[in-house]
């Protein structure tokens, strides 16, 4: 139950305090209190007033919170994010949304039954959408990411899944999966870790929040393998991908590429020929892949593959010529918000030296590469 509130009400402005400094935001019939502690080791600390009822409530918080500053400036974006500047912090790493009501927050508190937020930050530039790569076992669907990634070393990068298996004959923990125990993943599936799990043959599959985070905080386009289950899943999420299905020319072919990798029991083999039609039959579902890939000649099917991931244009971000001048390592806060532009000054003396000293934010395509990243913010001075 949540805590009766004291006889006052909290204004949607930043209130000083000797312990802190607080943002308040309101949305709806909720006042989201943004506070920031003097002790520079402690989080930033979320509690929510329902103006309703005069209560507290503490929301559960999911996602890696800001590094600890001594201040931040925040503004409302829409009834889903808001939007925070961590001050004294380089541009690239002070842009932090707290989401309050996207459909990844949504999807957790109904799984934890409990007020859920999640933070999450903001990466400067769109970014090209993630790829979810699916096909059953021994289609050749790892040979094909293999390829791409050994081709376009700098442009790919692999999300890493999470197995409770055990390692095959040369397998690597950390580079073909990471292999973990039954009771630690189910922990943090339901800390909402996850973004998608499935449990196939006897054993749980996952892909995390931060394996697709750690490729594109490399500036890589992120590859997910997954299988047909985790990839509905991922549908159904916040993140935005390319979904591919790759198919066997015959059940036939299937069956014979599995034979012949020599590294499953007849038991074993049966139940994956089994799951594999049940596959290759909800591939045709309306809506979950965008394209399906039939690998009956492999380096055909490659050759197909590079061209639904447009390898031969040339994409550069439109913040890069303010990226390299080194505008983003300068210190910013809020100073003011129009539709969906914001304004932002910076901290330091630039007007001083003949450059400008305000910059302008633009919110009016933000994505979520992943939960726990919102991509899409564009960024330019003003003159």
């Amino acid at each position: 139950m949540g805590e009766e509130a004291p006889e006052f009400r909290v204004e949607s402005v930043a209130l000083e305090s000797k312990d802190c400094l607080q943002n308040a935001i309101d949305i709806g019939d909720k006042t989201y209190v943004i506070s920031n502690s003097d002790d520079p080791k402690s989080s930033i600390t979320i509690k929510i007033l329902d103006k309703l009822t005069q209560t507290w409530v503490v929301p559960t918080v999911l996602g890696a919170p800001p590094n600890p500053t001594s201040s931040h400036s925040a503004v409302l974006v829409n009834n889903e994010k808001i939007l925070i500047i961590e001050k004294g912090v380089p541009l690239n790493d002070s842009i932090w949304f707290l989401e309050v009501d996207t459909p990844f927050v949504k999807q957790q508190s109904k799984i934890k039954g409990t007020v859920v937020v999640a933070w999450s930050k903001g990466v400067i530039g769109e970014g090209q959408k993630p790829i979810v790569i699916s096909g059953p076992s021994g289609v050749g669907k790892g040979t094909l990411i293999a390829k791409l990634m050994k081709e376009y070393p700098s442009k790919f990068g692999f999300s890493v899944s999470h197995t409770t298996r055990a390692p095959r004959e040369k397998e690597i923990d950390g580079v073909h999966y990471h292999f973990t125990e039954r009771s630690k993943i189910e922990e943090e599936i339901s800390e909402g870790k996850f973004l998608e799990f499935a449990h196939v043959h006897g054993n749980v599959y996952g892909t995390s929040i931060e394996a697709v985070e750690s490729v594109t905080d490399e500036g890589k386009r992120c590859i997910l393998d997954i299988d047909v289950q985790g990839a509905r899943s991922v549908r159904a999420s916040s993140l935005e991908a390319i979904f591919i299905f790759v198919c066997p020319p015959s059940f036939e072919e299937l069956e014979k590429r599995l034979r012949a990798r020599g590294t499953e029991t007849e038991e074993q083999i049966q139940k994956r020929l089994r799951n594999a039609r049940a596959e290759l039959d909800q591939s045709n579902s309306p809506g979950l892949f965008d394209h399906l890939l039939v690998n009956d000649d492999l380096e055909a099917c490659y050759e197909n593959l590079k061209k639904l991931l447009s390898l031969d244009d040339d994409h550069e971000d439109s913040n890069d010529s303010f990226i390299k001048d080194g505008k983003e390592t300068a210190c910013y806060s809020i100073l003011s918000k129009t539709n969906s532009e914001i304004l932002l000054q910076s901290e330091t003396n630039e007007a001083e030296k003949g450059t400008t000293n305000l910059i302008l934010l633009d919110l009016s395509s933000l994505s979520g590469g992943a939960p726990g990243r919102t991509r899409g913010l564009k960024i330019s001075p003003v003159n």
